[in-house]
């Protein structure tokens, strides 16, 4: 089965990837990990790993690093998540202080055996990071909550620059499409910049690609990332395609006409890629 997978997971040219390094880079994964930190850059097998803590950006994900959801494209690891760590917001705002981080992302895995979600610690965490680092611009990408806009409202009212909720993929192919949508409309009817980003390479067609930028642009939202999808495992949803770099740049493209502030388009990008340009959006 391994071989299996190895040899459908073979990558085109474009695909390929440089080993992270860099004096900031290092600095960066030090520091993660002496003081044990989730990150999704690490945990999501992010291949802008180097590029992203060189210059200074860095996702850190909350609520530990195992999701109660089980999406059949998402390398998080699933299962049964231990107690949440009250003391994490503080560990955080300090760790972003030593590292002198302009930028920060925070996500967070899927906590659905909580009552309120997790949301208490989003709102402390994204707090904490204000308190601590009043200069750090902060982007919170935000897991659905089921709908509960109570509980998406807490991470409102923290003000963080912009709110991030990623819709995946086009609506044939997921299971929560319309909540989504659902999510982000609520969200653009606040102050804050709202953000989302769709894999591609899934089995999804043109015209459903450009349908959900649509959707996305009636539901608010002004910055998407598009990226080319890779299966985590043999067991997770196999890639359909590898889009060619030029087709990225032909929907970056046709994002932008169609009225998106920022399009960040190409095979390695993901949701948080270059996300200190986006709090201009």
């Amino acid at each position: 089965m391994t071989n299996e997978f190895n040899n459908r997971q073979r990558l085109p040219q474009w695909m390929k990837m440089e080993m992270p390094k860099g004096k900031n880079y290092s600095k960066v994964k030090n520091l993660v990990e002496k003081h044990k930190l989730h990150t999704i850059c690490k945990s999501g097998n992010c291949p802008n790993i180097g590029d992203c803590w060189n210059r200074g950006t860095a996702t850190f994900m909350i609520l530990g690093d195992i999701c109660t959801r089980q999406c059949k494209f998402c390398a998080v690891k699933s299962g049964q998540p231990l107690q949440p760590d009250f003391e994490e917001p503080e560990k955080i705002a300090e760790s972003i202080k030593i590292m002198g981080l302009k930028h920060c992302v925070i996500t967070s895995v899927s906590r659905d055996d909580l009552d309120d979600q997790g949301a208490k610690i989003w709102a402390c965490t994204i707090r904490e990071i204000k308190r601590i680092n009043p200069e750090t611009k902060i982007e919170a990408l935000i897991p659905d909550f089921r709908g509960n806009t109570e509980l998406i409202q807490q991470i409102i009212d923290t003000k963080p620059e912009v709110i991030s909720h990623n819709i995946e993929t086009v609506e044939r192919l997921s299971t929560n499409y319309r909540r989504s949508l659902d999510v982000i409309k609520y969200i653009s009817c606040s102050h804050n910049i709202t953000k989302s980003g769709i894999m591609l390479g899934l089995g999804e067609t043109h015209h459903e690609i450009l349908q959900t930028m649509d959707d996305l642009l009636r539901a608010g939202c002004k910055v998407i990332t598009i990226g080319q999808y890779l299966a985590a495992t043999v067991k997770h949803m196999p890639v359909a395609e590898y889009i060619k770099p030029e087709k990225f740049m032909e929907y970056r493209l046709i994002g932008l006409e169609k009225g998106f502030k920022f399009v960040e388009s190409s095979p390695l990008v993901r949701s948080s890629y270059r996300a200190e340009q986006h709090t201009n959006a």
